[in-house]
């Protein structure tokens, strides 16, 4: 088993509301040029966790933190109009703070951060703020809620 030092949480990047399944995920990630799903967890809007990638394998999530990290993402992210917004279901909020938790017992001392908190530190503050977000994803404040 590879080293694990850092959860990182994702969105799917779909529209509140419309269902985007597994094979559309894994078709979406093989048209980007993925092996398949760069998850390893996908979270769906009924709160089902979904194992997508093996642990064992590298994740295709995080730029420059995959070797030792794991991907989990959750069904939604956006409104209606497209835009960025926490769309999570009570089922998703505590399906994802469940395998977090697992993930941390398993993985002691693991960092969670969401994507956008993987963004450069353009102004060198130590901080990542909002408006050096490369992404808004996960659209919610991780270190604040898990």
């Amino acid at each position: 088993m590879r080293q694990i030092n850092l959860l990182v949480i994702h969105c799917s990047a779909t529209k509140e509301n419309q269902s985007f399944t597994v094979q559309a995920l894994e078709n979406s990630h093989r048209k980007r040029g993925f092996y398949g799903i760069g998850y390893h967890y996908y979270i769906r809007q009924s709160g089902e966790v979904i194992n997508t990638r093996s642990l064992s394998r590298i994740g295709a999530h995080a730029k420059g933190h995959n070797r030792y990290s794991i991907g989990i993402c959750y069904e939604g992210g956006l409104d209606k109009d497209g835009k960025p917004k926490d769309t999570r279901t009570p089922e998703q909020r505590a399906a994802l703070r469940r395998l977090v938790n697992e993930l941390l017992t398993r993985f002691p001392g693991c960092k969670v951060c969401g994507h956008r908190d993987l963004s450069p530190d353009q102004n060198r503050s130590g901080k990542i703020e909002p408006y050096e977000w490369t992404k808004q994803c996960p659209c919610f404040d991780v270190a604040t809620e898990l």
